[in-house]
């Protein structure tokens, strides 16, 4: 498989966008976060970058546009997690058997932390942007993934929450503070910062399992 295709994730038939080539060096998921999806200007310029490296990609939006509107259910991590251990029985053949990675932001670093502690086999490395892994407190020490937390220097309040996060994971970690970067990445350059230092990471960590 070649380009871009369409497949449906988990009993919830949710939507995604999968892209692989055959020399695929490994799967990256995007786990988003409130008020984004798949279709965002970040997500896709994220994945571009990640594609441009080799990497496959899969984004596809955690909540149906019902549950999208519901902010109990945007703030479900559970719920969000569920969706994301759908994703390796949902791949098709061309996908399954690489190297797997998860790439959150905001409460989808959460539910990616989730995933992959409860997933230990299946995820090699986890990055956050601008995520909360802190919603996702109880699962840290239990991760094995190698994680790279980001975060953007002017987001002071999630920049806290990284940092004191960052402490409970017990697997090879880092946290890399982007200059003059907001928590949406905005600032010119920033986004690609972040995009180049989570393909590195991935570049680095993703591994098939054993």
């Amino acid at each position: 498989m070649n380009g871009h295709s369409r497949i449906l994730i988990g009993n919830s038939r949710l939507v995604g966008d999968l892209c692989v080539s055959e020399k695929a060096r490994g799967l990256i998921v995007f786990a988003h976060g409130r008020g984004s999806g798949r279709n965002s200007r970040r997500n896709l310029q994220v994945a571009q970058t990640l594609q441009r490296q080799g990497f496959a990609t899969l984004l596809f939006d955690l909540l149906t546009e019902a549950e999208a509107a519901d902010i109990l259910q945007v703030f479900d991590i559970e719920l969000l997690a569920l969706r994301l251990q759908a994703v390796p029985a949902s791949l098709p053949p061309a996908a399954q058997g690489l190297p797997m990675g998860l790439f959150g932001a905001s409460t989808g670093a959460a539910a990616a932390f989730v995933a992959a502690a409860r997933q230990p086999e299946i995820w090699s490395a986890v990055v956050s942007r601008g995520g909360r892994p802190d919603l996702a407190h109880s699962y840290l020490e239990h991760v094995r993934a190698a994680s790279l937390l980001i975060v953007g220097a002017a987001d002071s309040e999630v920049l806290a929450l990284n940092r004191a996060a960052f402490k409970y994971l017990r697997c090879e970690k880092r946290i890399e503070v982007v200059p003059r970067a907001s928590h949406l990445f905005e600032e010119a350059g920033t986004l690609h910062t972040a995009a180049m230092l989570a393909s590195a990471w991935f570049n680095d960590h993703l591994a098939k399992p054993a």
